[in-house]
């Protein structure tokens, strides 16, 4: 399919949502709880465009979705754009609090919420009713179709920019990655819709492509392999390391399932060891995305060929710069300042281009070398080798004056494994590299994407078993064995 849009720099033409998103045949192309078909999608969608319209969204408005998983979600989502209006997407889970500081930031006209409806559901979607409420009534101030929040991970989120030929652009990106969802095929769906992976990889994705999205009743092992299994398709699990590491808590019957082709995880890089694991459970391939908010996918790896290197997305350019990937983009994503210059992306993430293969491989953040004593100290190395350590699930290593350990041990893991880490650590680690202090939490702190917090004071608040401020566990309302 040709891409139409490919010049276009506005939300206002709203082509795009019926070609890419709502054409097709009128199958199922949705299981929240129960099927929805793409007939009674479109009829939804121009009801609640109509809504807009009466309630003064007109092309180039602006407008804030904060709905938890549901059909509102989409059916607001796709309305909004129809009319040729900027959505900016907010998180049900953030607290009134921080939506008061997004929302000054990015001052909308309208904010659309589900009144009643917290952070903690008892399942992973939600029956809501939309409140459509007045907010700046000012229209947008930039041509972006799409408003997103950054992770957060290490500080105030950026507002990121997208507009409707990018996110197009990125549709037919994963159309042509070999091993992406085909038509008949489903995607179950663990990752947020309001992040980038679940929203475009899932959703926006699977209504091009035709693959079915399903939402498990809820985040726990037996509801997500229960999702795999409800029907004879093939079925493409996508999440973040997380839901591999909730994957594993489950039983996976032997010799794997018929229906799963394979998981697909994004956000982080995934140890060996869960690697590992995770293909002698299931025996299928674990996959690996590379992306950013900035620009969506950027590079893969869906059939573990090349672990830990990955393979850059068709149309996707990047190079390396003194240790940081830099990635080709023709414009700022950033309402604000930010690390764009003449057509290059400053991804932040240390990686190496393989000059002769092309393949990537993301070493962790670009700041995450320190000196310790003069002595040049690589916090990625540092933590990779402490989560590989037996009964270790997931670590955090961070610096401030000093290097500092937090630990998550695995499930049925004994005290002993706790006390034994720093000699654990001493056979792998040359003294210097060793955390000066360490701390074993019972969770670690995470975004609402899904990835680990890496703010000294939220971590040390988990370790001393405080209530946690600001980022949060990407579904704190479904708990599972105490993870998440």
């Amino acid at each position: 399919m040709t891409l139409r849009y490919a010049q276009a720099d506005s939300a206002a033409d709203p082509d795009w949502v019926d070609e890419y998103l709502l054409g097709g045949n009128n199958d199922d192309c949705i299981v929240l709880g129960e099927p929805l078909s793409r007939g009674r999608l479109r009829t939804q969608v121009a009801d609640r465009a109509a809504e807009l319209r009466s309630a003064g969204l007109r092309p180039g408005g602006a407008i804030s979705l904060r709905l938890p998983p549901s059909v509102a979600y989409v059916v607001n989502l796709l309305a909004a754009w129809r009319l040729g209006a900027q959505v900016s997407l907010l998180d049900h889970r953030l607290t009134p609090y921080e939506v008061d500081k997004v929302l000054t930031r990015i001052a909308p006209q309208f904010v659309v919420s589900a009144p009643g409806i917290s952070g903690r559901l008892p399942r992973t979607y939600a029956d809501v009713k939309a409140a459509t409420a007045p907010y700046s009534g000012r229209p947008a101030r930039t041509g972006h179709a799409l408003l997103q929040l950054s992770s957060g991970s290490t500080g105030t989120p950026k507002i990121i920019g997208r507009t409707a030929a990018d996110i197009v652009a990125e549709i037919e990106r994963y159309a042509r990655i070999d091993g992406t969802p085909r038509e008949g095929e489903r995607i179950i769906l663990l990752a947020s819709m309001v992040h980038v992976l679940g929203l475009v990889g899932g959703l926006l994705y699977g209504l091009h492509a035709g693959a079915r999205l399903v939402l498990p009743r809820s985040l726990t092992p037996d509801a997500v392999l229960g999702a795999v299994t409800a029907d004879g398709s093939p079925a493409t699990v996508l999440g973040v390391p997380f839901h591999l590491r909730l994957l594993l808590t489950g039983d996976a019957p032997a010799g794997g399932l018929a229906q799963l082709k394979r998981v697909t995880v994004a956000g982080e890089p995934t140890s060996p060891q869960a690697r590992d694991t995770f293909a002698s459970r299931y025996q299928v391939p674990l996959g690996n995305m590379y992306g950013m908010t900035e620009a969506g996918v950027i590079a893969t790896d869906l059939d573990g060929q090349y672990y830990p290197a990955l393979t850059p997305a068709p149309g996707m350019t990047l190079r390396e710069e003194a240790g940081q990937l830099l990635l080709a983009r023709p414009a700022s994503p950033y309402l604000q300042a930010g690390g764009w210059s003449d057509g290059w992306l400053r991804t932040g993430d240390a990686g190496v281009v393989d000059q002769a293969t092309g393949l990537v491989t993301v070493l962790g953040r670009g700041d995450s070398q320190v000196s310790v004593g003069g002595l040049k100290v690589d916090l990625t190395e540092v933590e990779q080798t402490i989560a590989a350590l037996p009964g270790v699930a997931e670590a955090v290593v961070v610096f401030d004056g000093t290097v500092e350990a937090f630990v998550m041990l695995a499930p049925g893991a004994s005290q002993g494994a706790a006390a034994g880490l720093r000699a654990a650590m001493a056979s792998r680690l040359a003294p210097y590299k060793i955390p000066r202090k360490v701390n074993v939490v019972a969770e670690l702190p995470r975004t609402s994407s899904g990835k680990r917090v890496r703010n000294i004071s939220s971590l040390r608040a988990a370790a001393s078993g405080e209530p946690v401020q600001g980022p949060r566990s990407p579904n704190t309302e479904e708990s599972v064995s105490g993870v998440r």
